[in-house]
């Protein structure tokens, strides 16, 4: 089972940027579609973005156009690329296998405030 852990969280002002990115252990990182999630206090996680095994990628109408999900299969690594930060985007995210069963990151907190 791949194990998964995320970095790049942090405080950022409304409009500005991060990259979060997710490290995955094991060999077959390659054969998996991976997504990031997002969960804010009292709220249900939901889904950002995922990417699927030949880069096909999907987003949550929030977040379209502002984030940008990639893969690097070499490095196991998955990333989030995060523009024009809305206070709303505020939640802990994580990383996760999209499968019955698939892995969880530990999480990342992402605050955007002024």
């Amino acid at each position: 089972q791949v194990q998964l852990v995320e970095s790049g969280g942090g405080l950022v002002q409304p409009g500005g940027s991060l990259r979060l990115s997710c490290a995955a252990s094991g060999s077959f990182f390659r054969i998996y579609t991976m997504g990031w999630y997002r969960q804010a206090p009292g709220k249900q996680r939901e889904l950002v973005a995922s990417i699927t095994t030949t880069d096909s990628t999907n987003y949550a109408d929030s977040v379209k156009g502002r984030f940008t999900i990639s893969r690097d299969n070499a490095k196991n690594t998955v990333y989030l690329q995060m523009n024009s930060l809305k206070p709303e985007d505020t939640a802990v995210y994580y990383c996760h296998v999209i499968r019955v069963g698939g892995s969880w990151g530990q999480g990342t907190q992402v605050t955007v405030s002024s």
